[in-house]
């Protein structure tokens, strides 16, 4: 039997626990509650003004199935608008309220400090090396994932 310590995936798990529990703390400390998804859906709202929720699972690696609980709670926190679209009735578009571009802005440092601080045990080099690998690893499990990340087409 192996140690769960040589084991990829439960590494993998401990290291989730790790980043959300870094993420959370940051963001705690300067009196916010956006998770780790809230800010990357809402990060991606900002950088794409007007797309759907169906696109914003895509971009995010985010299951369609539950990413409507996610914008509802940016909706009800009045970080962003839900519309319903010009050139599809049956979609709601998505944009950034001044309420949701304030908070990006305030939490960013957070945010920054959060993401170096799940790589605090590395050095520099081996911080480039670890990210290189990780990019990697996901790249090739991705279409194993049940919500794959999409890149978003060119415009």
């Amino acid at each position: 039997m192996s140690d769960l310590a040589d084991m990829p995936g439960h590494m993998i798990r401990r290291f989730q626990q790790i980043a959300v529990a870094v993420f959370q703390s940051e963001l705690g400390a300067v009196g916010s509650d956006l998770t780790p998804v809230q800010y990357a859906a809402l990060r991606t709202i900002d950088e794409r003004p007007g797309l759907d929720q169906a696109s914003l699972a895509a971009l995010i690696a985010y299951d369609r199935a539950t990413i409507g609980g996610v914008v509802e709670r940016l909706v009800s926190k009045g970080l962003i608008a839900r519309e319903v679209s010009a050139r599809d009735r049956r979609a709601r578009v998505l944009t950034i309220a001044p309420k949701g571009r304030d908070l990006l802005d305030a939490v960013e440092p957070s945010v920054q400090r959060a993401q170096a601080a799940m790589l605090d045990g590395l050095d520099e080099a081996e911080a480039v090396e670890f990210m290189r690998l990780l990019r990697k690893a996901v790249e090739a499990g991705n279409e194993s994932s049940r919500a794959p990340l999409r890149r978003p087409e060119r415009d």
